[in-house]
């Protein structure tokens, strides 16, 4: 619902992932989902409806993860509300997975943590037993041994947008709301890559 040069914040969001190492992209939407759905047609991407949305963040990833494939090996939880991920970055994250160096994949910029962030099959169940209005983030710090930070030039992984004067070049067009949408892709094959649900609004851990 957000407008940027023509295109919806969830449509620019899910563009990069079009383009990326991921094998399917499930969209989790909440509030206002009836009205996000139709400029979802033509992505090529499974929509899934959190109904239990108002129960926070942990509900949507939750949602997602149950609608990604049964045989994906990781999935990238990646926010609504950040358009200026490129591919490469999904990528980076990916192969720092396929090699094996941790199960929990995560970008950093300059000492600090952002998003998207990769979770191995093994941590889903701990995923699936959050609760309340918080993100995947929570297991970067009861798991510090299974975390693999991918040092990126891009700033974009620490930025999201919540106000129209977070949108850069002087792009803001309408500004209604959060989108609360979120994008989510598995991988199943040998090469094993994967994104998964993604929720608008997940703040960046500033911590490394």
């Amino acid at each position: 619902l957000v407008s940027m040069g023509g295109r919806t914040l969830l449509q620019r969001t899910i563009d990069p992932l079009r383009t990326a190492r991921v094998d399917e992209i499930v969209v989790v939407l909440g509030h206002r989902a009836e009205e996000i759905l139709p400029t979802l047609r033509g992505l090529g991407c499974l929509t899934v409806i959190n109904h239990r949305y108002r129960q926070g963040m942990s509900s949507s990833i939750q949602r997602g993860l149950r609608a990604v494939h049964p045989r994906a090996r990781a999935a990238l939880v990646v926010l609504g509300d950040q358009p200026h991920i490129r591919p490469e970055i999904i990528d980076r994250l990916a192969e720092g997975f396929q090699r094996e160096e941790g199960s929990i994949v995560v970008p950093v910029f300059r000492g600090r943590r952002g998003h998207p962030v990769l979770f191995g099959r093994d941590l889903w169940p701990h995923l699936m037993a959050l609760r309340g209005d918080v993100g995947g983030r929570e297991l970067l710090g009861r798991y510090p041994q299974e975390v693999c930070h991918i040092e990126v030039d891009d700033r974009a992984v620490l930025l999201d947008i919540d106000r129209p004067e977070d949108m850069s070049g002087g792009e803001a067009a309408e500004f209604t709301g959060n989108a609360n949408g979120g994008a989510a892709s598995g991988s199943h094959e040998d090469t094993d890559r994967g994104a998964a649900p993604n929720h608008a609004g997940e703040k960046t851990d500033p911590s490394p």
